[in-house]
């Protein structure tokens, strides 16, 4: 068992952790205008994000996370940042901004944020799709990981949805890393992130 003063994150993160912020009580009587769920429990993080919007902005945002202190303190800090944010704006809401108002998070953790903003985003394209506004909807630029092959975070995002685990079986399904080969840590990194988000 470590002890508190072994502790990695910062008290934000513990604040966050230990009294977390607009969480989703009751999810049926909830009606929300919005709703976004990401990851898989049996990768050990899933997310729900439910948003409320009036004229165009984020009234209210509430969540379920079943995760790490991370995962928690991440959807806990998102949930307040966007309140008042148009929905442009909280679209735009990185990993980054969540990190940095977290006070920083352990590297290895990072990943956990990525849910987050993910989860955020899927509740407000939900949104969109309700109210007929899927014009609205903003495609992420690909961007290419292998300029050998020509392999994009897109190609990378769609083999892992197809089943791709390993770098390996990433490799058979792309070509990706099978010239120089330098691509690999950014591809590994991108693989984790996409098997935590859609690993069965």
């Amino acid at each position: 068992m470590c002890k508190m003063s072994e502790w990695l994150y910062s008290d934000i993160v513990k604040d966050h952790f230990m009294h977390p912020k607009n969480v989703l009580e009751d999810e049926d009587s909830y009606q929300a205008d919005g709703k976004g769920i990401v990851g898989n429990i049996r990768c050990g993080d899933q997310m729900l994000v439910a948003i409320k919007v009036k004229e165009g902005r984020i009234q209210d945002c509430r969540w379920k996370t079943y995760g790490c202190a991370s995962a928690i303190a991440s959807t806990s800090i998102l949930s307040e940042y966007v309140k008042g944010k148009t929905l442009e704006e909280a679209y735009k809401v990185t990993p980054q901004d969540i990190v940095e108002h977290l006070g920083g998070l352990p590297d290895h953790k990072i990943h956990c944020s990525v849910l987050g903003d993910k989860a955020l985003r899927a509740a407000i394209e939900d949104y969109y799709k309700r109210n007929g506004l899927e014009g609205k909807l903003e495609k992420e630029p690909a961007v290419v990981i292998c300029t050998c092959m020509d392999i994009t975070d897109k190609d990378i995002e769609e083999a892992v949805k197809k089943g791709a685990k390993t770098y390996e079986e990433l490799q058979n399904m792309t070509k990706i890393g099978t010239v120089c080969g330098q691509c690999k840590e950014k591809s590994l990194e991108l693989l984790h992130e996409y098997n935590h988000l859609y690993g069965e």
